[in-house]
């Protein structure tokens, strides 16, 4: 893993992400693998965390906002999803007594008109853990299919990522004009997907971040396409 994630030079232009989730969903923890390919011991954040974090494997670079998860200051994610190009939310794949909870800070977020249009990439974490549950389950207790009433969500699965599979639709209200050729998708779609993570381990985390720049360069294409219409 260290060959994927590491520091990365000041010459590079990160894209700005914001890590949100419960208190204890190991949000840090991932946060300083990623950093520093290796397992550090943390304490519960009050405030934020701030790194950069680089990803070989695609040459670019995260600057990582790393946001406490305490009750109190959830009122402050806001002032840092603001403008961002992503959106990591970690969820402790193991915590039933806690999962309605983090279901519902989860829908708050992806459905906040800030939010609009903003990849959200979910860690499934601590999957280590006997008592773990797998993407599917995660799915079904977050209730992850809500999300796509939501005209402009797009569901995007782990098992049809790599082949492109999903398909996009667009609605307009110009689609009857006479002469006109079929439409490409115009309207950025607010992607989401589910990685199964141990940030413990580091497990996971490569192929996570990987997915979160797939859907960010997928948000920017569609965003240039419909300002050239």
């Amino acid at each position: 893993m260290g060959a994927t994630l590491g520091r990365i030079d000041s010459s590079s232009q990160p894209f700005h992400v914001c890590l949100l989730g419960l208190d204890s969903a190991g949000k840090t923890t991932a946060l300083y693998r990623m950093k520093f390919d290796q397992y550090i011991n943390t304490v519960p954040t009050i405030g934020f965390n701030c790194e950069k974090i680089k990803l070989t494997t695609k040459g670019i670079s995260f600057l990582i906002w790393d946001v406490g998860g305490q009750e109190k200051i959830r009122a402050l994610w806001k002032s840092y999803w603001r403008c961002t190009d992503g959106i990591i939310f970690v969820v402790d794949s193991c915590d039933l007594e806690r999962m309605e909870e983090a279901k519902m800070e989860l829908m708050k977020t992806a459905k906040c008109p800030d939010n609009h249009g903003t990849p959200i990439l979910i860690l499934a974490n601590k999957q280590d853990l006997p008592s773990a549950k797998d993407i599917n389950e995660m799915e079904r207790l977050l209730s992850l299919h809500e999300l796509t009433t939501i005209p402009t969500l797009s569901l995007h699965i782990v098992q049809n990522f790599e082949n492109n599979s999903v398909t996009e639709r667009t609605s307009s209200s110009n689609s009857s004009s006479s002469g006109s050729k079929a439409q490409q998708p115009t309207e950025p779609q607010k992607l989401w997907h589910v990685q199964a993570t141990c940030a413990v381990t580091g497990e996971g985390l490569t192929e996570g971040l990987e997915h979160l720049y797939e859907m960010i360069v997928r948000r920017r294409k569609l965003q240039k396409q419909k300002k050239k219409r």
